[in-house]
């Protein structure tokens, strides 16, 4: 079976050609139009030399190009790398190089961040441009055109065999430190992403014509991945409405009022989001826009926290839409769902039933029953990465053996409930040790954005003489409102225990985050070094 990224689409070209594949604004493609690009840059990448195992970085916004990119590398047997679009030069130069890019395709808005660097990576050697309305001459570093590239090849789709054991890779920044390439085989990443393993059920797909033979005999869902293609979850969610005949809906950027517009448009079925990031701007921008949103039948949101105060506007706005939050990482892929209901108990962070892959395990890598009040870590065996790209030390970490079987252990925290169900904690990498207690950053902010008066927080943990750490958090009110310090404390306690309440609070315009959604806790930290604190006393009197 060739489980490999590029058959897997190709099948659903050859049962749907004629089937909507991809829509961005006024542009749009069939499945048939998005294979024949696609077709068209694989042959011109390889007629400049790329060829399988070669790294290809796509340095784009959400477009219908920046997936077709995607699909040519796989088709030649290459790897697609994805390139933040915020990053800086010295960033840029350091993916550049640590992910061996030989050719790159880039939005001509980052032409002057490319000509900077690229002097200092001399294997880069084919360089692709989208235009945009953006005016940076490119010309001047040899890069072409990319209409023009597809217009001077060949369509044909006579390409190589591939295998299930092509390589994917995905860079991560995490939370900390410089991106990291996880490298995944195909099988096992569209296993634990791509629909390879039923989300629902833990039921693995039997072959690599399943999906799109479930798709031809069934009108195709519309899906709309609003992060952008840089985030893994938005790759994948892409990438299995490819497999499986739908349409996937793109945003350049994301706007939470052309989000719903984008919805009402084109009759969204199925819509990703990345927590409350985007989660709480979309709902405000939904009541405030009175948008029609009635074609929806499902939103899930993963990677991030999905607060439960946030749950419940959604469940109360929208009550005929599925609204499910999952945990996950790069190194593990899915790892389980939840379903939001009304009223749900607040658990600290996301709750879900694991699938059969998945354990907790303890400080001595042993299996955590159901309702141990210990705190383990989320461990994932069968379809896992091979490691990290370049780094075989962290690769070392990452993996450890239980009962004979290898698993991935990312380092996500996570408890067992009493039913089995697994509520997701946070990574130790954020956690506060505060006096020999463990806090999860993520359980604090889930409870201070409960507040009414909260838009939205990062936790972080500050030295403390006594403690060692003790609870901070910067907080960005909704605008017009200035919680008081003693209500914020008053409405956290009712939440959490004293010992996880912030005991040292800023206050910004704006918290920092990435073009996904995820928390910068490193801003966090630079910003409560270079801002004073909000004392008590200079908020005495002060109303929420």
């Amino acid at each position: 079976m060739a489980l490999n990224i590029a058959d897997l689409v190709e099948h659903a070209v050859d049962l749907m050609p004629d089937r909507l594949a991809t829509r961005c604004g006024e542009a749009s493609t069939t499945f048939a139009e998005f294979d024949e690009r696609a077709n068209r840059l694989a042959h011109y990448l390889a007629a400049q030399g790329v060829g399988p195992g070669e790294h290809v970085g796509v340095y784009a916004r959400n477009r219908i190009e920046a997936v077709e990119a995607m699909l040519a590398a796989y088709k030649l047997r290459a790897v697609a790398i994805n390139i933040n679009y915020r990053y800086t030069a010295n960033e840029l130069r350091y993916i550049f190089d640590n992910a061996d890019l030989v050719a790159l395709v880039h939005e001509r808005r980052y032409a002057d961040k490319v000509a900077a660097v690229l002097p200092e990576v001399p294997r880069l050697r084919t360089v692709l441009v989208l235009d945009d309305d953006a005016e940076p001459e490119y010309a001047r570093y040899g890069a072409v055109d990319y209409e023009t590239a597809l217009a001077d090849s060949r369509p044909d789709r006579d390409f190589p065999e591939r295998s299930a054991d092509d390589r994917y890779i995905l860079y991560t920044g995490g939370t900390t430190g410089y991106p990291k390439g996880v490298v995944w085989r195909h099988e096992d990443v569209w296993r634990v992403l791509g629909g390879g393993i039923d989300f629902v059920t833990g039921e693995k797909v039997v072959d690599e014509w399943q999906q799109s033979q479930s798709g031809a005999q069934a009108p195709g869902l519309v899906r709309f991945p609003v992060p952008p293609l840089i985030h893994g979850a938005a790759q994948w969610a892409a990438l299995q409405s490819l497999f499986t005949g739908g349409t996937v809906v793109f945003l350049p950027r994301f706007d939470a009022h052309e989000v719903w517009r984008t919805v009402q448009r084109y009759r969204v079925q199925v819509m990703l989001i990345v927590g409350d990031a985007m989660a709480r701007p979309m709902i405000e921008a939904l009541a405030e826009g009175g948008y029609d949103a009635s074609s929806l039948l499902a939103i899930a949101s993963s990677a991030a926290l999905f607060s439960p105060s946030v749950k419940e506007q959604y469940l109360s706005t929208l009550e005929n839409v599925v609204l499910t939050d999952s945990i996950g990482s790069s190194e593990t892929g899915f790892s389980g769902l939840g379903m939001a209901q009304r009223g749900a108990a607040f658990t600290g962070g996301p709750r879900v039933r694991i699938d059969p892959d998945n354990i907790v395990i303890d400080e001595r890598n042993r299996p955590i029953a159901a309702g141990s009040d210990t705190i383990g870590r989320i461990a994932r065996g069968g379809n896992i990465p091979l490691g990290y790209y370049k780094d075989p030390a962290k690769t070392a970490e990452l993996f450890t053996e239980i009962e004979g079987k290898r698993y991935a252990v990312p380092g996500d925290f996570a408890k067992v409930e009493d039913d089995g169900t697994v509520t997701m904690l946070g990574r130790g990498s954020t956690c506060v040790n505060t006096g020999g207690e463990k806090v999860f950053v993520e359980e604090v902010e889930s409870a201070l954005k409960a507040h009414p008066d909260v838009f939205d927080a990062l936790v972080i943990g500050i030295s403390d003489e006594l403690l060692g750490q003790r609870v901070a958090a910067v907080v960005q009110p909704r605008p017009g409102a200035r919680p008081a310090l003693d209500t914020l404390d008053t409405h956290t306690r009712s939440r959490i225990a004293g010992y996880k309440v912030p005991r040292t609070y800023w206050f910004t315009d704006a918290v920092s985050r990435s073009p996904s959604g995820k928390p910068d806790y490193a801003w966090a930290q630079e910003y409560a070094r270079n801002n004073p604190e909000v004392s008590w006393t200079e908020q005495a009197g002060t109303t929420g």
